[in-house]
């Protein structure tokens, strides 16, 4: 999750001129037409000490979508009710394989009650034999699509859509597999999408555009993180233009995309000052 490596997009051809040339239009520059969204883990040292207030703010920075990371030890009536109360709209959340396997039923109803559209896991972390421990083998991961595709269909059924989010180590390989591959390859498209977290692509080594080339509709939903390497080789979270990702080829590439999630994990100054500054970043940004 820390291995991003600075990766070089190929561009677009600018602007086309306009004059004389016979046939061809002036290309245009898009913004993003989703609202802007904020995955909650950004403000998880916020939200236990003031709940009503963080999300106010949030919606004050700009926000008008947010993606659950816990929920805080809230009922689902007074989770949305707080998120009413502020103008914010909880699309998605996040839970581990772990809970997913363990508590789908509890975990479907309380999303039903939110009226999430989806349910994501944000961790795999399942060996398929339960006696092994350490990183997880090609097997370990075929083992993990698996449930996705039994757990997928549980929450269809519910009404809502799973998908799984990766972090960096989906980007490793074994016998020249990419993990990360095999996942795609191995969950059923009606059943299973992926929230690409667009960072950790781009710091496991690999380009957002290769995968939203090939398959566009599988990936409805992206987080969106700047990362800047440091002297001392590692990469840390900034605010978004002030790293190292050029997010215009991969969003013009991202025609399957239906909402997308700012997430800044670490802050240089005070966060919500941050975050209203990737808001205002991504509503700006053309491509």
């Amino acid at each position: 999750m820390n291995y991003c490596s600075r990766r070089s997009f190929i561009k677009g051809s600018g602007a086309l001129a306009a004059a004389s040339i016979g046939g061809l239009d002036t290309l245009s520059a898009t913004t993003l037409k989703q609202p802007v969204g904020l995955q909650l883990y950004s403000v998880r040292n916020l939200l236990p000490k003031n709940f009503q207030g963080t999300l106010d703010q949030l919606a004050a920075a700009g926000y008008k979508e947010v993606e659950a990371a816990g929920y805080f030890g809230k009922t689902a009536a007074d989770f949305g009710n707080a998120l009413g109360k502020s103008g914010l709209k909880c699309v998605s959340t996040h839970h581990a394989l772990t809970e997913l396997k363990s508590q789908l039923s509890q975990l479907i109803e309380y999303g039903q009650a939110l009226g999430l559209q989806y349910m994501i896991c944000s961790w795999a972390g399942v060996h398929r034999d339960p006696s092994r421990t350490g990183e997880l083998n090609l097997d370990d991961w075929r083992y993990v699509a698996d449930q996705f595709n039994a757990i997928g269909q549980k929450v269809k059924s519910a009404g809502m859509t799973f998908g799984y989010h990766n972090h960096t180590i989906e980007f490793g390989t074994e016998n020249g597999v990419v993990f990360f591959d095999e996942l795609l390859k191995r969950t059923d498209p009606k059943l299973v999408v992926f929230e690409m977290d667009c960072g950790w692509v781009v710091a496991g080594g690999h380009n957002p555009v290769e995968y939203l080339s090939k398959f566009p509709e599988r990936f409805p939903l992206f987080h969106i993180k700047d990362l800047i390497k440091g002297p001392d080789g590692k990469w840390r979270n900034v605010v978004m233009g002030k790293g190292s990702i050029d997010y215009k080829p991969i969003l013009r590439a991202a025609t399957g995309l239906k909402h997308y999630f700012i997430e800044q994990e670490e802050f240089q100054e005070d966060p919500m000052t941050e975050l209203r500054e990737d808001a205002d970043f991504m509503k700006k940004l053309d491509f």
